[in-house]
């Protein structure tokens, strides 16, 4: 019972915590690789056993030496601060207890050039769409403080110079 509910708690201090991913590539039988014309596919592997197929960005990097089927570093950049903006706007949301029935965001990343001249992820706008239930409704102002408290308790967030803008 005591490691349910720490399970479903967001835990304060966390700092000090590691995570993990393997990133695996391997050159293909009979491939040059000098040529530069070797596959970017490779694969991410999480600890809880999901592997998930990775490559280079079809925009930058042309198929078949890519696969657009697969998920890009930058696609994962934005996803992985989608996510983690989602998570702490659903636990507080569920503190305030508000009742949230469906969360979908269509997120999207724009590159740019930095000072340096360094292309980068350079502003990601997260467009959540949110569909509540139940007699407590949040008011626009209420929705927008918790948009506000997730975007700035997130980690992801808190851990990049990209500029994160949320609109609904």
């Amino acid at each position: 019972m005591k490691e349910a509910l720490r399970a479903s708690a967001v835990p304060t201090g966390v700092s000090g915590h590691q995570y993990t991913a393997t990133v695996r590539w391997m050159r293909g039988a009979g491939e040059a690789f000098n040529d530069r014309r070797y596959s970017r596919a490779h694969t991410w592997a999480f600890d809880g056993g999901v592997e998930v197929a990775a490559s280079a960005s079809p925009l930058i990097v042309r198929a078949p030496f890519s696969d657009p089927h697969a998920v890009d570093p930058e696609e994962a950049f934005i996803a992985s601060v989608s996510s983690c903006h989602m998570l702490f706007f659903l636990d507080y949301a569920a503190q305030a207890k508000f009742v949230v029935d469906k969360y979908e965001d269509v997120a999207t990343g724009t590159m740019g050039t930095n000072e340096a001249g360094q292309e980068y992820v350079a502003t990601i706008v997260l467009a959540p769409h949110i569909h509540f239930s139940g007699s407590a409704q949040p008011t626009p102002e209420e929705v927008a403080a918790l948009h506000h408290r997730a975007h700035h308790d997130c980690y992801i967030a808190n851990s990049v110079r990209t500029e994160i803008t949320i609109v609904s």
